[in-house]
């Protein structure tokens, strides 16, 4: 596979997971790493660039919510952004909770920038971490 098809696929692969749609960007990674056709760091990069898009995707639609939306479940996603604010988005990469964080950070209408830098800074982070023990892993193995 090529480098920009690896790339291109896990953007969307990426992008999707971090969406309210069901994704794999995680299994993606690790088998593109596993095979070593493509440098770490454009893999790395090209999940966090697709997941963090589909995160700020996220935040618009919670711009567009009615302000009677909230559900007495989300009373925990939205306590910890009315505490902590953009930097709650540090978390937006686990699972099921990043999406609803997401959500609210957009109907809480959060600024843009701090938004986006949390929202990419929290992914990023998972994905390097992610990338780095799959590497250590594979030249382990070898």
């Amino acid at each position: 596979m090529s480098d920009t098809l690896a790339a291109a696929s896990l953007f969307g692969s990426s992008f999707l997971s971090a969406t309210l749609l069901p994704g794999n960007s995680e299994i993606l990674l690790v088998a593109l790493l596993a095979a070593g056709n493509t440098e770490p760091w454009v893999l790395v990069l090209s999940a966090t660039v697709g997941n963090t898009l589909g995160g700020v995707t996220n935040v618009i639609i919670g711009r567009f919510l009615p302000a009677t939306s909230v559900q007495r479940g989300h009373k925990l996603a939205l306590a910890w952004l009315t505490r902590f604010g953009p930097a709650a988005l540090l978390l937006s990469w686990v699972p099921v909770v990043g999406d609803v964080l997401c959500v609210f950070a957009g109907w809480l209408r959060m600024p843009w920038l701090p938004v986006v830098l949390c929202l990419c800074l929290g992914k990023g982070a998972r994905y390097a971490a992610l990338a780095w023990f799959t590497v250590q892993g594979v030249s382990w193995w070898h």
